[in-house]
């Protein structure tokens, strides 16, 4: 078996193999009608070749930015269209490919890794753990009514909201350049949130309302006129105002949104498919039932490639030292570092202490983002605590502000 870099020219032989590993057809048309290859990075993708030089194997890479808890900005490679053609699986076929793919990471300078796993117990073998989570809220238009009076719309002109902004509705088509800028805001401010480089936008590529699929959006100004949110719609389905996503820069305007799109008329429900699992707009109704949560499921994947670099990227909130002892099998690697956290940042390096926490890379990987309290691996058998009071102090460091929250498709 040979696995080689990808180029240009070898479009079409990925594209058609990494369909084939899935059992589908290149001419099947993605959710929402954007081609989702036409932002591959060619120049790092992989191919996996036979013996005999037939590709039976795929794996792309993406260029994105990564926001931490503090806001800090990461650059990290994110990982796509990994398959391998049901002939060839248990070869060892992915494994050969995910150890080529994370070097290719490290000789970048980046220390990150990320993904979305279309099944979860493939990539913690890998190293990666989930890090973010994400559900669906659906609420019937006759009990979304808001837990207290709302200022409503002025009739004939955009609907007025109770922040003193207005909301507007616009086509796909009309509003491209203000959906990007947006989300570029939003993503910088929000922990686990992915970049959308301009390709992604300029070329429809993904889906809505990345993709050029038809979509009415509700798009979100201030009181001084400029646009600071928005939330992608359709009613495709009977009686179901689907929101795509509802991209704010802050909750009041996520929640004019959410009142908006509640206050459509024709509709019997409105079905939210992309919101953070501790989001307040449940609270925001006055039958706190109304919101039907579903569909809780792990979004974005994280593996952390060197230990000391991603623990001193982030922001902290507490004060405070951990010896975490940090085991690594698939790259064959171990290490035991002294974490030191003051005034918000850490120090992070080798040391011979006693460790208080015995871990795998992707449990750590799984706490990085914050979503994920420490205690519940630790409760979970995941995480071995080896002093006293370990599991509480690495919940109040690992603690963040706010939920890490990922939108973006790839």
């Amino acid at each position: 078996m040979e696995i080689r870099a990808t180029t240009d020219e070898d479009l079409d032989i990925f594209v058609d193999t990494v369909h084939t590993a899935f059992g589908h057809f290149p001419q099947t048309p993605v959710a929402g009608g954007g081609r989702w290859w036409s932002a591959l990075e060619m120049d790092r993708g992989l191919l996996a070749l036979s013996e005999d030089g037939r590709p039976v194997g795929t794996a792309a890479a993406y260029s994105f930015e990564l926001t931490l808890p503090g806001r800090t900005i990461a650059p990290v490679t994110g990982v796509s269209s990994v398959g391998v053609l049901p002939s060839h699986r248990r070869r060892g076929v992915l494994s050969a490919m995910m150890r080529r793919q994370l070097s290719e990471v490290r000789a970048r300078g980046e220390f990150l890794s990320v993904l979305l796993a279309s099944e979860a117990p493939i990539y913690g073998r890998f190293g990666y753990g989930p890090a973010t989570f994400t559900t669906r809220l659906t609420v019937p238009r006759h009990r979304a009514a808001p837990a207290a009076p709302r200022a409503g719309a002025t009739a004939g002109a955009p609907a007025a909201v109770a922040d003193g902004g207005t909301v507007e509705v616009l086509r796909r088509a009309e509003c491209g350049e203000i959906l990007e800028e947006v989300y570029d805001r939003y993503r910088r401010a929000e922990p686990g949130a992915l970049s959308r480089p301009h390709r992604w936008w300029a070329l429809g590529a993904g889906q809505p309302p990345v993709s050029s699929a038809p979509r009415y959006v509700a798009v979100h100004r201030d009181a001084d006129g400029a646009a600071d949110g928005y939330a992608s719609y359709s009613t495709g389905d009977p009686g179901t105002l689907a929101v795509d996503e509802t991209i704010a820069t802050d909750d009041a305007v996520f929640m004019s949104l959410a009142r908006f799109v509640l206050g459509h008329d024709l509709v019997s429900q409105v079905v939210f498919r992309h919101v953070p699992p501790e989001h307040p707009l449940r609270w925001q109704l006055a039958d706190l039932r109304a919101g039907e949560v579903s569909d809780h499921a792990d979004w974005l994947w994280v593996r952390i490639l060197d230990v000391p670099r991603a623990l001193t990227a982030r922001g902290w909130l507490t004060d405070g030292e951990l010896v975490l002892d940090v085991d690594d099998p698939f790259l064959g690697e171990h290490g035991r570092y002294l974490l030191t956290v003051r005034d918000g940042e850490a120090d992070c390096v080798p040391t011979g202490r006693h460790p208080d926490l015995s871990l795998d890379v992707r449990d750590l990987s799984s706490l990085y983002l914050g979503g994920i309290a420490p205690s519940t691996l630790v409760r979970a058998g995941h995480i071995r605590t080896r002093s006293p009071g370990a599991a509480a102090l690495a919940d109040a460091l690992f603690r963040t502000e706010r939920p890490p929250h990922c939108l973006h498709w790839f």
